[in-house]
Formats: structure tokens, sequence, C-alpha cells
């Protein structure tokens, strides 16, 4: 490394970029990042000592944003750990705000994205600074009620900053974290998924195999123990599912999952949703909790390999069962995910082998050898998958998603992913009728090309045939198609690129240590030139078929469609692709094909013609010298011929021919400026005739030439990209094909300006620029006028003269604007070094353009301003002038090169290049093996990069002019001109530092109601301007409190202005956009910045390190202590500016002629101001506590979330107290885990022998209102509310704040309770409205600040609401109802006892008038009251929930309405009230037998919850709540006389009810006991197998085999549960019990029954596959059940079981081997007697059944031909005359063969001999189908 600067000796950087050693000037950017690398050090430590966090820190952490980009990594390690532990510190600064924290951890995230560079040892980070913030920011208390205000992206960064910070967690922050995150593990409450979710986000898993004991070993069993034992997916076992993938995947060789692979693969499969069987009902919670695939994939990938490879085979077969779901034919919603697995999986597979084989050593541990992956795995792998995307290749939707798949199928084993592709390629290439076949294949073959081509061992014989692949894909550049056009010249470029097109037939007689392949590609090599004039002459049709008289009517515009544009650049980059890798024999004759082509014909030069044109340029790109040679001179000839004319000059239209030859020369001249300056003269003399010519066309096209002549000579760019360096003149490129570029030695060929060419240059600008720069002066002075049409004229050569050269006219310079931000730090731009050192002495001309640009302006804003198009071109040429280098797309023309690039363009190679990339990446191998011309591009990219880094730049005085020049036009007349000119306003905002503190003013003044000259125009604009460019800045929300403060009243206050109208709708429309952008973009801006004393001390180091030395000494102390004093100073000033611009809102608001939409508007601003670290100003507190009782009821709503918010303020803070639950329970809990109900956590329990009633009972008693504490485990310090000695609920008024006061007053005045409650009674959209949060909110707040000092004058209004059976008054009482239980938390004894006394008797009415409008409501309520309370204080309400909910008095609907209530109630208490349960199920028990229908549901529902708490989870305790088995035994005694009946049939007649008999009663009953297994199959979270069994011959009996509304809700339901039953989750110890069920069934004599047990037998294989695998035995019990059923004497279950057969013959549950094949065969020749009558016989039920079987077998594979299937389906054939049912089951099953098999016939008649085939013609029925 060159010694640059003062970089010491030593210096290693971490990473560098390695393209920028390959630029030309590469010997100067050492220097250069040295000097930025000691800028950035010093200004950032600088502004942190001073502690400035804005502008300083924020400025200097752009820079450094900035030199990530442009230099990589490039400093010291030391230097790289400063960065990070310093921007560690700002970001978990408390109380940063929020934006400025998101922009610290995007930077931190770049910084750690090489974990390879710095090890655990290197670096450690403290995690719970990190977990505070996210606390804070994931679960932040204020949020809701608008307190603070996040940016939307900021949860997503956060947590990919914590993922990037774990690994540096130290050792002992595993045990840290369980022991913060163990108590909150309680299954039944929602904080159980923030629990697991925290876990998968900040655990760590890369640990030395040294540190695993205090890693992951130790949760490791305790969660997978929680993950095997929890069923029905809840919502948190996704997470747990991420933790153990990252933790496989992490840890390979270290962690054994084999004991554990059965149920991971089972679970994989139930979570792809995938439908089965007939009719599967999907419990709901299954579609939404599903896996995510990215997990699911690695978790996979991280199992496979090993001694042994179990996981292989199960991989394998989970392939098999699921590769139908891939055929083309189907599709559900479940095909995304299956599609993501597919293509996932392969890419995931690469990656891992890419880390055992490939990786670089560091300091993660590696892979141990004997896990890691072998060949033969690899092949294993690839088999397994290869069925599946084959299959998907052709579907609509994933068939990029297969071809990604084969790609890095081909990677990992080329011999098996290649060919079956190649077969199918080669098929869709000689078929006409399908395209879509051709394109899909030809995408898969472009992904796999380079593993074709590249010589390898695995597959040496691909690249033979690489030039048949070649020559077969010509048909499909095709004019008619447009997408297999697109796709074969992606398809010939991408293999052009990595095979030299060198004829090397002759090699073999020079050569003799040729392999027989390789002679064999030297002989074939010959074609090449036949392929390359081929492929011209296909172009040539191409073109000839798309003139515009052919593809266009007359009328149209002659402009190009989006389609022509896209084949004109497949176009261009084939062929020059193609040209570039020929040889230069092939070459030479390649172009004079291409010139006879274009000189023999004259083309229109719209469409056709810039196609040949491009064709052209880029056989002139590839050999400028050459091609030249041919072009130039024929063009200037014949323009020299046709312009000698002088009547020319003048005409409007202009010969074909001339037109032609122009945009022929214009585009030829796009190649090495080196070979132009042959030319000088003619070019010259050509340029000066045709520019002033006066035919619009002509002079445009002579203004395209001039630029890219200027560009040619004037731009940095590599002059060859191909695929080796040095040309194709070695002896054997065949050698070469497929061969990547190499990073160290590219050998790029740049053209850099000499001084020739710059001077060509210069005399251009000075005989084309200077004259008209001349002429425009002249016209402005008005000395000589010129008409519109030459101005523009002008305009464009002006234009295009500053396009072509701009790289060397130096940018615009002068004074800076000063005094816009006061710092202390430099905040100096650097420039960066791009090639071109400028040349002082020539004219600069683009300060003369800008200065007559400006003259010219004004002039027509004076004159003339409908010259609109002048004002166009100016828009754009200003901007020109301007932008040194522009920025973003918003400049107004596509044209806006400056420095020789355009952000646009960039973006889009930059993705494009992105695209390529990552089609020919080999992911294997990986560093950079990437292909030359790539690697020649991605080195271009970068120094383009350098042009485009616009990241500040300084604001000068000439900028200041441009944009208030352009502010001119933005508010003038016309409104083109205002949008163009805006949005370069908008652009110039972005690009320098700091201007829009110079401008907004600017734009306010001309809102102003003072402002009477305006006109509506001048209105509209300032307000656009403010509103800015959809993805620029929007100036109306800058986080800066003096704009911030200036904008907004000043957008209040234009309502007053003299041109503001709301009739006009493009106004009001605007106002509501930015209305809308203020409140979606705004986040919480800063007022209190400190800097932490940690963040000082490590600026001091970063100071003191050297490497390089920081540039400017370290700040003195007098600069600290003032740093000091200014971040004082500015704190106190945010918040007088905070203060003055709500006074300034509030102010705004008390105009009287302010219309509505304003009055709305500075509500809505006041609304965005409340903070949690400043009260809000009194005066604003009156206003939002006025607007409660306004009229509009917008407003109303805006006000109740902000007095909500108010009063969250004002809270005083509660004194809480440690506890240790010990010594209150007196009993230690034991050691390990011990969870659920036992002797430690029973004093949590409410218990009703042991209530509060009195004062004392109150004070002896603790509380804990988390419900879930205690549940697994204690927290290490338990906290809890102190018991308040003396109550000082009562807060005097003459202690209240100000604000406290003004509510308490408003509050306490009875007319003002009036109207609030009568608005707050209303109702707001019929049938819509429910439970508001918000006002719930706002009155718990009352409660809990005030006490019960407004109880008495809400009472009387509560009374009467209560009373008022309508819904919205029921709602209004609910709101307050909640509130208030809600907001008594903290009240002492007597009060709250006095409230329920008034509470619930009023709970009792409102109860009685419950409707069907209200019953939600009320549930709402009461749980929303019980949510985090403590049992124990709400007794009373318990209680009188408890009193008689199912009275019976009233109607059923209000006994269900009840029960639904006290379900809310006790669902939110979950463990704590068992007693309670206990009494509702000995209440319910006798009434379980209902008649009404919502009552049975209801109760089910009940019953769900009653039992929830009995789960069989690892070390949980026996519950002291109700247990299922108990209950089960008690409904299985009440059921008996059903159990002993053959069939059910539902007798109960309603009129007979006198006879309550016990058959009668067991129905009823029945019917509950199936609503309440319905409700609890997708709820509960273990599912009691057992008890679930003994009730399972029941429901086989009644259930109903067809599928009919007819049916009464009993047999409906019926069927419903046992198919959510079977989808349940078996466990090995359960499968016998299961089956020896249904092999009780099938002795049923209903033969419903047994068809059911079919059913349910496929669904339940199927979701427990790989469980029952496990468990060989019970898979031959299975085959004996479906076997057995298959002989059943009723012709449904013999179909159903064929059916099941096959299903389980499909999935490879067993095989279809020998002896099961002969067994069937058997059968199916059993012989039948001949006698007609009594076929009915036992023997054709057992021919029928082989039959089926046989069938069964062949439908098992419905999309390939298996060996076995051509002998079987000759089989099938002998019995088409049998008698019926077996002739039909025979037809059935061959024409169903047909149907599957047709789409590959071609390939699957292959399987069948000759005379096999001719009996299959003759079966499948119609002759025509196959000929």
């Amino acid at each position: 490394m060159t010694e640059g600067g003062d970089m010491a000796a030593g210096f290693i950087p971490q990473k560098e970029i390695v393209y920028n050693g390959m630029l030309p000037y590469s010997g100067r950017l050492d220097r250069e990042a040295t000097q930025l690398l000691a800028g950035i050090k010093s200004g950032l430590s600088r502004a942190v000592l001073l502690r400035e966090m804005w502008p300083g820190v924020a400025f200097w952490c752009r820079k450094l944003f900035s030199y990530l980009k442009l230099y990589g990594r490039r400093f010291s390690k030391d230097d790289h750990i400063f960065f990070i532990k310093l921007l560690y510190e700002l970001v978990t600064l408390p109380n940063l705000e929020p934006h400025m924290m998101q922009s610290y951890a995007r930077l931190l995230i770049h910084l750690l994205k090489k974990k390879e560079l710095l090890s655990r040892d290197d670096l450690q980070l403290p995690w719970r600074p990190l977990y505070d913030l996210y606390e804070k920011v994931i679960f932040s208390k204020t949020e809701h009620l608008g307190l603070i205000w996040f940016p939307s992206s900021v949860e997503h960064i956060l947590k990919a900053l914590i993922k990037s910070c774990r690994l540096y967690f130290p050792t002992s922050s595993t045990k840290e974290m369980l022991d913060e995150w163990r108590p909150l593990l309680c299954v039944f409450d929602m904080v159980m998924q923030k629990a697991i979710s925290n876990m998968e986000l900040f655990l760590p898993t890369i640990m030395s195999p040294e540190e695993h004991s205090q890693g992951f070993q130790l949760w490791f069993d305790e969660l997978m123990n929680l993950w095997m034992a929890v069923q029905n997916q809840p919502s948190w076992e996704g997470h747990l599912v991420n933790l153990f993938a990252r933790l496989a995947n992490e840890n390979i060789g270290y962690v054994d999952w084999t004991p554990y692979i059965p149920t991971i693969f089972t679970r994989i499969l139930r979570s792809l949703n995938l439908p089965i069987g007939v009719s599967q009902m999907v419990a709901p919670r299954y579609l939404t909790n599903s896996y995510d695939i990215g997990h699911l994939v690695l978790w996979i990938t991280a199992l496979l390999g090993g001694p042994g490879n179990p996981a292989q085979k199960q991989l394998t077969c989970l392939f098999n069962s699921i590769a139908s779901f891939y055929h083309p034919s189907n599709h559900g919603r479940w095909q995304s995910r299956l599609m993501r697995l597919l293509q996932r999986l392969p890419a995931s597979v690469v990656r891992r082998v890419h880390r055992e084989r490939h990786g670089d050593p560091s300091w993660i541990t590696v892979v141990p050898e004997g896990q890691r992956l072998t060949d033969a795995d690899l092949q294993e792998f690839t088999r397994s998958l290869i069925g599946a995307a084959l299959l998907a290749m052709f579907s609509k939707t994933g068939s990029n998603d297969a071809a990604y798949a084969l790609q890095n199928l081909a990677l990992l084993t080329p011999e098996l992913a290649i060919p079956p592709v190649l077969e199918k390629t080669y098929a869709a290439m000689e078929t006409l009728t399908e395209p879509h076949t051709l394109t899909a294949t030809l995408s898969c073959m472009i992904g796999m090309a380079r593993s074709l081509v590249s010589p390898n061992n695995h597959y040496p014989e691909g690249r033979a045939h690489v030039l048949s692949l070649l020559m077969g894909c010509l048909p499909g550049v095709d004019p008619n198609d447009f997408s297999k056009c697109m796709i074969t010249f992606q398809f010939i470029a991408t293999f052009t690129t990595l095979v030299p097109l060198v004829d090397c037939s002759s090699a073999p007689s020079r050569h003799s240590d040729l392999t027989e392949i390789e002679k064999d590609l030297c002989f074939a090599s010959a074609e090449f030139e036949d392929f390359v004039l081929q492929f011209l002459d296909r172009c040539f049709a191409l073109i000839d078929s798309s003139t515009l008289e052919q593809t266009r009517d007359e009328t149209e515009t002659d402009t190009q469609t989006h389609l022509e544009s896209l084949v004109e650049l497949g176009l261009f980059s084939t062929v020059s692709t193609v040209l570039t890798q020929c040889s230069t024999e092939i070459y030479k004759v390649a172009l004079h094909k291409v010139y006879n082509f274009a000189t023999s014909n004259i083309f229109e030069t719209c469409v056709s013609g810039r196609m040949v044109a491009d064709m052209c340029r880029a056989a002139a790109k590839c050999h400028p010298a050459e091609s030249l040679r041919l072009f130039i001179p024929h063009c200037c000839s014949v323009i020299f011929h046709i312009t000698n004319n002088e009547e020319l000059q003048s005409e409007d239209e202009l010969d074909k021919e001339l037109l032609w030859n122009l945009q022929l020369l214009s585009e030829v001249s796009r190649v090495d400026g080196e070979q132009l300056l042959k030319y000088q003269g003619d070019l010259e003399r050509i340029l000066c005739v045709c520019v002033r010519l006066r035919c619009k066309q002509a002079y445009t096209l002579a203004c395209s030439l001039l630029e890219h002549t200027l560009r040619s000579l004037s731009l940095i760019y590599p002059t060859e990209h191909r695929s080796t360096s040095g040309g194709f003149d070695n002896d054997l490129p065949i050698r070469d094909w497929g061969r990547a570029g190499d990073v160290a030695a590219l050998g790029v060929c740049w053209h850099v300006p000499s001084v020739e060419e710059e001077n060509f240059v210069f005399q251009l600008l000075s005989r084309l620029l200077h004259p008209e720069l001349e002429r425009i002066k002249g016209h402005v002075s008005g000395d000589q006028p010129v008409s519109r049409e030459e101005l523009l004229q002008s305009l464009a050569i002006v234009h295009h003269c500053l396009l072509g050269a701009g790289s060397m006219l130096p940018p615009l310079d002068g004074a800076h604007v000063s005094d816009l931000v006061p710092s202390m730090v430099n905040l100096g731009e650097i420039r960066l070094y791009i090639g071109i050192d400028y040349d002082e002495s020539r004219e600069n001309y683009r300060q003369s353009i800008c200065q007559t640009m400006r003259l010219l302006l004004h002039h027509i804003l004076e004159q003339s301003e409908d010259d609109t198009k002048s004002l166009f071109v100016i828009i754009k040429v200003s901007t020109l002038c301007d932008f040194i280098k522009p920025h973003s797309d918003l400049i107004i023309s596509d044209l806006m090169f400056f420095r020789g690039t355009h952000k646009k363009e960039f973006d889009s190679r930059w993705k494009s290049f992105t695209l390529v990339k990552k089609s020919m990446d080999n992911r294997l191998h990986g560093k950079k093996h990437h292909i030359r011309a790539l690697l020649i591009d991605r080195v271009l990219l970068q120094h383009e990069m350098r042009t485009l880094v616009v990241e500040g730049s300084e604001y000068k005085v000439v900028h200041q002019e441009l944009l208030c020049d352009l502010l001119l036009l933005s508010t003038s007349t016309y409104s083109q001109v205002r949008s163009r000119a805006q949005n370069v306003l908008t652009t110039a905002l972005g690009t320098y530092s700091f201007s829009y503190r110079d401008l907004i003013p600017r734009i306010v003044q001309l809102l102003s109601p003072q402002h009477t000259t305006g006109t509506q125009q001048q209105f509209k604009g300032a307000l656009y301007c403010l509103l800015g460019v959809h993805s620029g800045v929007c100036l109306a929300s800058v986080r800066d409190w003096d704009c911030v403060g200036e904008v907004w009243p000043a957008l209040v206050l234009c309502g007053l202005s003299p041109s503001m109208t709301l009739e006009k709708p493009s106004i009001s429309r605007l106002l509501d956009d930015i209305i809308d952008r203020i409140n979606r973009q705004h986040d919480t801006i800063g007022i209190y910045f400190t800097v932490s004393e940690t963040c000082v001390e490590i600026a001091n180091q970063v100071t003191k390190s050297g490497n390089p030395m920081s540039c400017l000494e370290a700040p003195s102390t007098a600069d600290l202590n003032e740093g000091l004093q200014r971040q004082q100073i500015r704190n106190v000033v945010a918040a007088r500016k905070y203060e003055k611009l709500v006074n300034d809102l509030l102010t705004c608001l008390e105009d009287r002629d302010l219309p509505w939409k304003f009055e709305h508007m500075a509500s809505d601003f006041l609304s965005l101001l409340l903070r949690d670290d400043h009260p809000l100003p009194p005066d604003a507190v009156l206003f939002f506590t006025q607007s409660l009782v306004h009229d509009s009821i917008s407003i109303r709503k805006v006000a109740i979330s902000a007095v909500a918010g108010i009063l969250k303020q004002l809270k005083r803070p509660r004194n809480k107290v440690a506890v240790k639950p010990a010594d209150i329970s007196g009993v230690q809990d034991p050691e390990g885990v011990c969870v659920g109900d036992r002797e430690g956590n029973q004093w949590l329990q409410y218990d009703s022998n042991n209530l509060p009633l009195t004062q004392e009972q109150w004070d002896s008693q603790y509380y804990v209102e988390k419900t879930h504490w205690g549940y697994y485990s204690w927290p290490r310090e338990m906290m809890i509310y102190a018991a308040s000695e003396e109550p000082n609920d009562d807060l005097p008024y003459e202690k209240m704040s100000e604000g406290e006061k003004i509510v308490f007053e408003y509050f306490s005045d009875p007319e003002f309770i009036d109207q609030l409650i009568g608005f707050l009674s209303l109702e707001d959209r019929k049938g819509k409205d429910s439970f508001n949060p918000r006002r719930f909110c706002l009155f718990k707040g009352l409660f809990r600040n005030y006490g019960d000092a407004f109880l008495p004058l809400l009472w009387p209004h509560l009374e009467q609401l209560a009373s008022n059976p309508h819904e919205s008054s029921q709602r209004c009482v609910c709101e307050i109802t909640a509130g208030l239980i809600r907001g008594s938390k903290l009240w002492s004894f007597s009060k709250v006892e006095s409230l329920w006394q008034l509470l619930c008797p009023l709970i009792r009415t409102a109860l009685t008038n419950i409707t069907v409008e209200t019953y939600t409501d009320w549930g709402t309520c009461i749980a929303t009251a019980c949510e985090s309370r403590d049992p124990r204080k709400l007794h009373w309400l318990f209680e009188l929930l408890m009193e008689s909910p199912l009275s019976g008095e009233g109607s059923s609907f209000r006994d269900a309405s009840l029960l639904y209530v006290l379900q809310g109630a006790l669902a939110q208490q979950q463990w704590r009230v068992s007693e309670l349960l206990h009494r509702l199920l000995v209440y319910l028990e006798p009434r379980i037998t209902q008649v009404y229908k919502n009552v049975r549901e209801r109760i089910g529902s009940v019953l769900t919850y009653i039992f929830m708490i009995d789960v069989a989870l690892p070390h949980t305790q026996s519950t002291s709540s109700p247990h299922v088995a108990e209950f089960v035994t008690w409904v299985l005694e009440r059921l008996k006389p059903l159990t002993l009946e053959p069939e059910i049939h539902n007798h109960v007649h309603e009129e007979n009810t006198q006879e309550m008999d016990e058959r009668t009663q067991a129905v009823k009953l029945l019917k509950t006991v199936l609503k309440w297994l319905m409700a609890s199959a997708g709820r509960t979270f273990t599912t009691p197998v057992e008890q679930q069994l003994q009730l399972l011959p029941l429901l086989f009996k009644i259930a109903p085999v067809e599928i009919d509304e007819s049916y009464d809700e009993m047999k409906q339901d019926a069927r419903t549960c046992l198919s959510l039953m079977s989808q349940g989750l078996l466990y090995p110890e359960h499968i016998p019990l299961v089956l020896a069920a249904l092999e009780g069934m099938t002795a049923c004599r209903s033969w419903h029954a047994r068809f059911s047990v079919l059913t349910y037998l496929q669904i339940m294989v199927f979701y427990n596959l790989f469980t029952l695998l496990s468990v060989p035995a019970e898979v031959l019990r299975i085959q004996k059940l479906v076997t057995q059923l298959l002989l059943d004497e009723q012709l449904e279950v013999r179909d159903m079981a064929a059916t099941t057969l096959s299903g389980l013959l499909q999935c490879h549950f067993f095989p279809l081997d020998f002896s099961l094949q002969t067994k069937l065969q058997t059968l199916s020749q059993t012989r039948l007697p001949k006698a007609r009558g009594e076929l009915a016989s036992i023997d054709l039920v057992r021919r029928h059944a082989g039959v089926l079987g046989l069938s069964a077998c062949i439908l098992s594979s419905p999309y390939d031909v298996p060996d076995w299937m051509p002998q079987i389906l000759m089989d099938l054939s002998d019995h088409l005359n049998d008698p019926q049912p077996i002739e039909i089951t025979v037809k059935k099953t061959l024409s169903e063969f047909r149907r599957t098999h047709h789409d590959n016939w071609q390939e699957h008649r292959q399987s069948f001999t000759d005379d096999q085939l001719l009996v299959l013609t003759d079966l499948l029925v119609s002759p025509c189908y196959y000929a």
C-alpha cells in the first residue's frame, strides 16, 4: 500500500473496497481517504466533546456513512472499535430524539455488518442499555396516548440493530436475560409473546464451544421441551422456532437434534397448511400463526449431514408427500409458502457448503469435520428436491422460484440438476404450440449457464451442449412474441458473455494434450461464425417488422412505445455482447454485414432507425478504429452532399436521408474519444452547419451528435468488456469458457482525456457555445430580438454543450451564505478527486451560462411569461449549472447529466448490475468470482458513485441566487412551469446543507395574510413548495424548532389570506395532503439533548488515537466549558421555542374569522405537540379541556385523546416497595424449574374465605397486579405498590399545578359534565361503534389523578344512562365504568368500598338491559376492568357476576350474554381464580343440557376457558383449577344411553318435553359437549388425547358422510369435531391408543362410521407423518386397517379405502413393495361364479377390492411413470368388461391417468413397450387424442 498522507507504516485497514484500486487515478485515493478519515475522527470527537448533538454529531455521522460507501471499512481495527463504541453510546442515550436514534442505529448496523472483522475478544457491548431502549420504544407506555411519536420504520431498524449487536453481548448475558424473562413465561398471558420474542431477538448463539455451558445449554432443554409439549400453534411458537433455527444454524455439530427430528419435520409439514382429504376444516389460528419459511429453511439446512444423515431421509419424505402440490394445475393460498420453501432451501444449502469448504478462516467456530456435508449428502439432497423443482418450473406464479432453486442445485450437483432441464429445454425448442414452456425452460437455463459452461469434473459433458442451445434458441428472436424475444436475448447474452466466440477448429492439429471432450469442442466451435451471422439476420428481420409505418396508424404519435424501448435495449446489449466476444475474423464479417444493412436502406428516425443506429453503435464500440473507418466517411459525404444546397438552411422539413445519416453518425460517435480525433475536421464542419439548420428534427439530432462527441472526448470510462483480458489471440480460448475475472489482475483499459482531446472540446465550445450566449445576451438587451423558435434552438445548443462537456467545466464557486446554523464544529465539505484537473486558464463556461440564463429568465418573466417552452429549457439548464452533481430522480429532464453521470441512470444501472450479478453469481465459491465484464462494470459504477456523492454541498451565494430564481418560477403563473421548478427546488434543498433554513422564511412570507398583492397561483405554488415531492424533503415537517415554529402557524393563518378559497377543490386537496404528510412524517422533535460522560470518554480516546492522527488539536478546557454551557442554553431555548409554537397556534385559534378547516388543522398540530418530557403549557390544557364539548365531532375526538395524554403527564408518581415472595408465603421455591400452582404462589389465589372485607384485612394483604408473576418463577426483584399509609388521593386544590387546576375546575362544573355526557352518549356511525379505548383512557386518567372527586357529579348521569337500553348510552356507561374500576386501582379501602356499593346495583341494572348491540361492549368493559388487576381487590365484581348467570329469567340471549361477560372477567385472570372456576363448573354441570343453541355455544366456549389452565406442559404441577379428565368421566356416565345404541337419530321432539327421559337428556348434553370440543380445538395449549378418544366412538356414529346443509346441528358439529380432532398433534405414546380406537370402529354396524374412520385416518396420517413413521409397528397396523376396509361389503367404504390407500402411497407412508402388489393382483384375479344371480357375492367384493387397490397404485403417482406402472395398467385393462362396479372403477382410473399424464406424454411414453402403447391407445378412447 502506498505511503499516503500521515499514515503510519503499520496501518492495516479492516476491509477496503477493492474496486478503488482499479480506477485510473487510484494513486491519489490513499491520501484522500486518509485526510477524510482524519477529518471525520476529529470532527466527530470534537462534536461529542463540545456536546453539540446537532448539527455537529449529526453532520459528521453522515460523513462517516458516505466514507463507508466510498472506501469500505478503510480504517484500523482500533478505529473500528472506537466508532462502534461511540455510536453504541449515542444510540442508547436516554431521551434521544427518535429520528436521531434511528439514524445512528442505521450507521451502527453498517459498521457491524462484517462480523468476521471483529471477534468477541475485540469488542463487547452491554445488552441492558439496548434492551431498555427496545422496551421503551416498542412497548412504549406513552405512545398510544400520543405523548411521543416514533418514525414508522423504527421497530424494523431496532430489531436489525439488536441482531447485529447480540454477537458481542458478554458471556454472562444469557443467564441475566433468562432471569429477566423467565417470570414472564406464563402461557395464558399475552406477555408470553413478548418474553419469547425477546429471547429470539436477544439471546446470543454464536460462542466458542467452551462457552456453550454459559450459552444455549442454559435454556435449550427447557425451551425445547416447552415447544415439544405445546400444541395448536399459539402466536409465540413461531418465535421459538426462529430461535431454534438460528441456534442450529450457528452451532452445526454442537447440538444433538436427532431425538427431535421426527417432531420437527411433522411440525414443518403442519405449518404449511396444506389441504388434505375431502372435508377438512381448518382451525383459524393455523392460518395466521404459521412458521416463517426463511427460518425453517435454515433449520432444515443445519440438520442435514452428520453420521447416517437422518434428517435427509425425513426431507426426502417431506418432499415426496408435498410434491404433487407443486404441479402447475394446483394452486391455493398455500402455494406461495411452498414456492418460498423450494426457492430458499437450495440457496441455504449452498451457503452452508460455502461456509464449510470455501469460507475464509475467521474467529467464528467452524463446523466439525464429521458433521460437514459430503458429496454423497449433496446428491441425496438434490435428488429429494429435483422432482418438485421440475414440476414447479412451469407453474403460473412460481417459475422464477423454481429457476432460482435449480440454479443453486446446479452449483451443488451439476450432474443431477442440469440433464433433466436440458432435456425439457430441447423439447420446448421443438414445439411451437407452447411458448410458455420455452420461456420457463430458458429462464432456468440462464441461471444454470455458469455451471454448464465452466470446466468442472462433475459434469464435463455439459459444455458440448452450448452450441446446440445457442443455435436452437435463435427462432426465439420473434417480432410477434415479446416475452419470448426478451428471454431469448437474455439467454444469448448470458451464454456469449461466458464463452469467447472464437473458431478454434484448427487447434487439435497444433496441440497434442487435448482431452476428447476438448477436441469435440474445438471442432464444434467452427459453427460460431454461422451463429453470429444467423443471429444478425434474425435481428434485421426483427427491425424490418417494427418500422414506424408497420406498427402505427398515421394518427398516433411518432415516439416509441414502452415495449419497443425494452426490445431496443435488449437488442443493443445482446448485439454488443455478441460482438465483444467475437474473434477479430468473425467480427470483421459481422461488421460488414451490419454496415451494409445500415447504409443500403434509409430508416425512419423513430423506431427502426434507433434500433439500427444502436446496432451500429454496438459494432463501433467493440473495435472503434475499424468501424469508424467505414461509418464516418460514408455519413459525412452524404451529409455534405445534401447540405451544400443553400436553401436547405431555412426549410422546415428535411430529407429523410439526411436525418438518417445524422442519427447514425450521432450514435456511432459514442466510442473511444481517441479514435474520433482522426475525424476532427469533418465532425467540426458538420456540427457547425447542422446545429443551425431550421428544421427541428435535424438540429435536435445535430445537438445530440454534439453532446455525444463531447462526452466521448471528455469522460473517463473503460474501453472494453471482454471475458478475458488481452483479447482472444491465445491458442485455446475453449479453456477460458466460463472463467471468472481475477480481481487482482483485471487489466481494465481506461479512456482518460488527453491534451488533444481537451483542446478539441474547448475548440468546439468556443465555435458553438460562445456565439449562442452572445445571441441570447443580444436578445435580452433588445439589440437583436429573436423569435421564440430561434431562442429555443439557441437554448438547445447551450443545453447540449453543457451536458456534453460538463465534466470539464469547474463547478460554481463563490462566497458562502453565512450564519445559517450556529456551530462550534467545522462543517466543511471535502471535494473528491474524480480524475479531472480543471484548467483555470480557459474561460469558465459554466459561470457564463449561469449569468446569461439568469438574465434571460428575468427577461422572459417580465416580458412574455407564456413562453413556457423556453422556461422549461432554462429550468433544465439552470439545474445543470446549479448542480455540481445532480441528485435523485427529481431533476426535470432525463438528460440532467452533470459531471458526467445522472443519479437516476446510475440507480437503474446499479439495480441491473445487482440483477445480473445474482443470475450469474457463483455462491458456492464466493470471493468475487464474477465474470470479468461484470467486474469492470462494478469499477465504473464505483467511479460514477464518486462523482455523485452528494452529501450536502456547501451552500454558496451563487446557489442562493439560483434557488431564489427557482422559487420565483415555482410560484409563477403556469402550472407546468411551477411543477418543474418545484421538483428542482426540492432536489436542491436536499443537496445544499441547511439551505432550507434560508428558504422557509421566503416561502412562508408568500402565505401570510399581510401579503395582499399575491395571486392564487403564487399561493398554490408556495403550498406545493412546502409539501415537497413524494420522496424528497417535506419542508412542512423538518425536524427543526425554528422551521416548524414558522411553518405551522403560517399554514393555519394562511386561511385568512385573500388568495385562499376553499371553493377550489385543488387548494383544499392540497391542504389535506400537507396535513396528511405532516401527520405521517411527524416524529417527536427533541428538546433536551444531553451527552453522557461515557460518550465523552470514548471521544477523548478517539482524539488521542493515531493512524491517522486527528487533524485538529483537541478542544481546550475553555471550549469544553463553553460546550457544556451551550448545551444547557440550547435546551432552555428549545423549550422556549416549543412553548412559543404552542402559544402561537393558540393565538391563531382565537381568530374568529378562521375557516373551520384551519381550526381543525391547528388542533391537529397541537395534539402532535404533546410530549412526555415537557408538560403542555396551561393555555393549551385549557384549550383541549374546553374542546371536549366543542361543536365539531372531529375536534372533540382530538380533544379526548389529548386530555387523556395530558392526564398522563399530570400523573403523580407512586412509591413501590420490594417484597420477597418467600417471606410472604413462608415457602422456599424448590430448586430447578417448577411451574404452575404450588405452595409458594398459593397466596396469590382468589380465596373467598379470605377476602379483604375490612380495613385491616385490606391493609394486611400484598397485592400483585401483574397476572403472570409467580406462575413460572418469581422476578429477581419484585416491586409492588406500597400500601399508602396516609391516603393521599385527596389532592387539596392549593397543592395542584396550573394544569391540574384547569381540569379540576371544568370537571367540577355540572354544566360542563352535562354537555360532555350528552356528547359522549351520541351515536357516531350507526351499527359501527364499539367500546372506545381513548375515552376509557380519559376516564381512567381522571379517576386515577383526582380520586373520587368527580363521582358525585357523574353518578346521576351514570344511573340514567344505565337504565336506558339504547346502545350509545350503554356504550358510554361501559367506557366510564371501565375507566372508573381501573382508575380506582390505588384508592384507599373506604373509597373503594363505597364505590362498589354504588357500582354493583348499577352493573346489575345495566346487565338486565343488555341487548344484541351492547353485549360485546359490556364484555370488553369488564375484561378491560379486570386486565392486570389483582382479583382479590375486585372481589365485589366477581361475586356479582357469579351470582346466577343462567337464571333462566329473561331470554336465552340474556343468559348467553351474562356468561360472555363473566367469561371476559375470568379469562383475564387466568390461573389466579381457580376457586371461581370450580364454582362455575359446579354451577354449570346440571345446566349443561340447555335447549337453546346460543346458550349451548356460549357454555362450550366457557368450558374451554375453565379447562384452559389444565395443561400438560413440562415441569408444570398439577393444577388446582378444574381437570378435563374428571369432567369427561362425568360426561361419559351421562351419555351411557347413547353409547349403547347402534344408530343414533336425533329424536328430541319438542312437544313431548314432559318425559325428560335419560336419552333425551343425553342428546342435549352431547350437543353442548360437541360445542365445547369445537371451541377448544384451536384454543387450548395441550390436547387431552386420552379423554378425547373416549368420545370418538360416539362421534363416528353420528357424523354423516356427505356434506349436506340440511342435516341437523348435531350431525354437522360431530363432523366438524372429527375433522378438527384428526388434525391434532400426536405424540408417540398416543398413537397405539388412537389406532386401537379406530380399529374398534371398523367393526361397527353403521357403514357411516367405517367411512368416517377412513377420512379421519387420512388427515391424521398426513398431519403426523414423521411422528408415525418413527414407529414402524404402527405403520403396519395402519396398512392392515386400510386393506381390511378395502374388503368392506359397502361400496362407498371400499371406494374411500382406495382413495386413502393411494394417498398413503403418495406420501410414501409405506412402500409399494412386491408383496403388496402380489396381494392386490391375487385379489383382483378372484374368479367370479358363472351364474348371473349371485353376483353380489363375496367374490365380487374381493375382486373389486383388488381392482380398487391396483387403481390406487396408479393414482398414487399422478405426474410420473414408475417402473411398475405399465404392468399394472395392463392388468387393469383386463377388467374393462367385468360386471359393475368394477368396470366403472377401471374407466375412472384410466381417464384420470390420461388427465394427469397428458402434459408430459412425450416423456412418459418412453416408459412403455410398443405392445403396451398399442393397448393403451385403444384403452384411452378417443384415437385422435395422442395422434
